[in-house]
């Protein structure tokens, strides 16, 4: 992608930073943030050197904010079920805000990515297809359900071009902020490189389909050129579970610290993710270059 204005919402988050510095260099970019989850930080010498504007804002304020764009990418949206189960209301705030955004795109003949999730698989048998008929879960499910329907309708209605992405277990650089709603895979790693003991759920038998951000980025840009409405599945195809995981970061730490088993604590929890590729590879051309075990050394060079 090249020489386009571009707008991300929740650009200074985990996510958005990643996708952000893929843009830069060659686009003219825009982070809107509110900075519930995200930092400034994140982005400092991009700001700094003039390659990103940053602007303090809530979307719902992005039609009046005088900021042209040729593609949006949505990432600023609450994105963590934990919060949705502390304030429900949350939900009602995901769908105005999509709205909003959704609006703004199709005043200014734009396009939109959104950030969707692979929650929406909940209790569905994997590997996980686009094409399934999803369950009632939760709330964090039915925020992100309700907002794709929304870019089907508009894209039905004004012809907009708007590509929904399920994230699945998404872990990187920059996450640090996000503390207690960062992945799994980057909780364990800070925890065990301070000799702290990760804690799972049940009995760390849940699987996760893992993928690096930069490679979530790739997708994104990717899933940007497509027209009409059409739902991602982004993730690898392959999965690990919690204890997997724990033993993969003691190898790499060269430690032997057990988990911290804990009562599951939810209704409802994701017991298996993983997502079936076939439609990334085939509409989009995209296949992840960073393997769990590499993407884990990376972002321990990158926290140390």
């Amino acid at each position: 992608m090249n020489n386009k204005r571009i707008i991300v919402t929740g650009g200074a988050g985990f996510i958005g930073t990643n996708l952000v510095r893929k843009l830069c260099d060659n686009n003219q970019v825009t982070v809107v943030d509110n900075l519930h989850t995200g930092s400034v930080e994140n982005i400092k010498d991009l700001v700094d050197s003039g390659k990103v504007r940053f602007v303090k804002s809530d979307v719902k304020n992005l039609r009046k904010s005088g900021i042209d764009a040729d593609v949006v990418f949505h990432l600023g949206i609450y994105s963590a079920s934990p919060m949705y189960r502390k304030d429900p209301q949350l939900v009602s705030e995901v769908i105005a805000g999509t709205i909003d955004v959704l609006e703004y795109v199709k005043e200014r003949n734009a396009k939109l990515v959104f950030a969707s999730t692979s929650s929406i698989y909940n209790s569905i048998d994997p590997p996980h297809r686009e094409n399934i008929i999803p369950l009632v879960t939760d709330f964090y499910t039915e925020a992100r359900l309700s907002a794709e329907r929304l870019l089907e309708l508009y894209n039905k209605l004004f012809g907009i071009d708007a590509q929904a992405v399920r994230f699945f277990s998404v872990y990187g650089k920059y996450e640090k902020a996000k503390e207690g709603y960062a992945n799994l895979a980057t909780q364990f790693l800070l925890a065990m490189k301070h000799d702290r003991q990760p804690e799972i759920y049940g009995d760390g038998t849940q699987r996760r389909d893992f993928i690096y951000a930069e490679d979530l980025a790739d997708l994104l840009i990717a899933a940007s050129s497509k027209k009409g409405f059409n739902v991602y599945n982004a993730g690898t195809g392959k999965n690990y579970d919690l204890n997997e995981l724990v033993a993969m970061i003691n190898r790499m730490l060269g430690k032997n610290i057990k988990p911290k088993y804990v009562q599951m604590p939810v209704k409802n929890y994701v017991m298996v993710t993983l997502a079936d590729t076939t439609k990334i590879k085939k509409e989009l051309g995209f296949e992840p270059k960073v393997p769990l075990e590499t993407g884990l050394e990376i972002i321990n060079k990158f926290y140390s």
